[in-house]
């Protein structure tokens, strides 16, 4: 149930029908949504397509359902399938299942930072292990992530090879045969991923909390609910497993009877690559990690050469004296804020804007307001983020500190674009060299695009067009 666009679908299906199953695909997206997917399905036996809708029979008559995570709660057909005594299961639930061992896993979960946690680890791990080949990256000249599991790893000296998957990349039950005892699995897990694992009762060796902070409520329905979806990472671990904490708000949702492991103090890492506060806390949690499957030495000089994931704070040009960055992953109005966090005060302009998760967007638009130079708003949620940030006053009183800097700062400059062309065009006319233009929307991408990528695709596009 549900093919998808990002590969778990595909994966699933192939490993499926390559063990002999019969196995029927159903998604209500149409053939020509779906086509990349699709292909990729060509040559397989044992696989029929129902595309562009749902059968109630076939849920009902199954032996087994294979849902997509992203599935809510509640589904009609997936209660269907549970009235009629049906086994249901994801893609997730069937790796873990045939991983050959737990005590060699490491899972990832968080509000935000996870997906840059999960490829940090996985690129020292493979620098470590002398491992040829890319954790999901930028593409050279583009801004899809490329699958780390293209290739068989080649096992080091010590015999450990790795491989990354779960919510980043593509699935690994393709490549399940070629796993070994002694390899390392890092898996990044979202919260609809998580909700399935409970039910196996499985947890990583290795737990990894970046941060809790209200997220997909829509889905959830509350943040209670959201919460103990990711409380389930670590809910099954035993005395010997280790707990990272890479935040207070991630300690929170973790075992409060069980040790936590801080994540590693930021003066024992490297320079990066990468600006921002929040990718040095990024990194200091993947440290932890590390070190806990490596060992208290483990080397981290690797994590100066993470050059960042695409749609995450990712570089895309600089034109003009103008730097461009593609940050369309940030989905969470905290995940906007620390964006704007990574730049000088009024140095920013920045894009806002998406469909409605649920989120309170007004503490972000008033941030916003006080700390960057523009706002470019756009989507369903574009006007309500432009009139609080028109709204904002900055403080009364002058602070001692401010020296010569002008009192009251000034608040940034407010458009209400409506769209991504029309944001690009507004910004175009209002910047000045020296400064940064971001986008980092604060919000999903559902109301103008299929997904955070092809937004993010859809500004770096814009920014080349700028600068041609």
């Amino acid at each position: 149930m549900g093919l998808g666009r990002f590969g778990g679908g595909v994966g699933v299906a192939r490993f499926l029908a390559e063990r002999g199953a019969d196995v029927l695909v159903t998604d209500m997206l149409g053939a020509n949504e779906l086509a990349a997917s699709v292909a990729k399905l060509e040559g397989c036996g044992g696989i029929r397509l129902r595309l562009g809708e749902h059968n109630v029979s076939d849920f009902t008559t199954c032996d087994v359902l294979v849902v997509n995570p992203a599935v809510k709660p509640g589904n009609r057909f997936v209660r269907a399938a549970q009235a009629a005594g049906v086994e249901i299961t994801s893609e997730i639930r069937l790796l873990v299942r045939h991983l050959p061992s737990r005590q060699r896993t490491i899972g990832v979960t968080g509000s935000a930072g996870k997906s840059t946690v999960t490829a940090m680890i996985g690129h020292t791990l493979r620098e470590v292990f002398g491992q040829p080949g890319e954790v999901p990256l930028a593409e050279a000249g583009g801004s899809t992530p490329t699958r780390q599991d293209a290739k068989t790893p080649r096992r080091s000296v010590e015999g450990a090879g790795l491989w990354v998957g779960g919510n980043i990349g593509g699935s690994l039950l393709g490549r399940i045969d070629d796993i070994g005892g002694d390899d390392w699995v890092v898996l990044e897990l979202s919260s609809f991923m998580l909700e399935g694992l409970r039910e196996d009762r499985w947890s990583p060796h290795i737990a990894v909390v970046t941060n809790i902070s209200p997220n997909h409520l829509d889905w959830h329905g509350a943040m209670e609910a959201y919460a103990d979806a990711k409380r389930a990472l670590a809910a099954f671990q035993d005395e010997a497993d280790v707990q990272i904490a890479g935040s207070a708000s991630a300690r929170e949702v973790l075992d409060p009877r069980r040790p936590m492991q801080e994540g590693a103090a930021v003066s024992d890492l490297p320079e990066l690559a990468l600006p921002g506060g929040h990718n040095r806390l990024n990194a200091a949690t993947a440290a932890a990690a590390i070190r806990a499957a490596l060992g208290r030495d483990a080397d981290l000089r690797p994590l100066a050469g993470f050059a960042g994931l695409a749609h995450r704070l990712q570089p895309v040009g600089e034109h003009a004296g103008v730097r461009y960055f593609n940050d369309s992953k940030s989905t969470t109005p905290e995940a906007a804020r620390l964006a704007i966090e990574a730049f000088p005060e009024q140095s920013v302009r920045i894009v806002l804007g998406g469909s409605d998760k649920g989120s309170d967007l007004a503490p972000l638009a008033r941030f916003a307001a006080e700390r960057c130079v523009g706002i470019y708003t756009l989507g369903a949620t574009g006007d309500a983020i432009a009139e609080v940030a028109e709204a904002f006053e900055p403080p009364a009183g002058r602070p001692e500190s401010c020296g010569a800097v002008a009192w009251p700062p000034p608040t940034a400059t407010v458009r209400r674009c409506g769209t991504l062309a029309a944001a690009l065009a507004a910004i175009r006319a209002d910047v000045r060299p020296g400064e940064n233009v971001v986008l980092s929307p604060g919000c999903a991408s559902w109301d103008q695009f299929a997904n955070y990528e092809a937004r993010g695709d859809a500004f770096v596009a814009g920014v080349r067009s700028l600068a041609s």
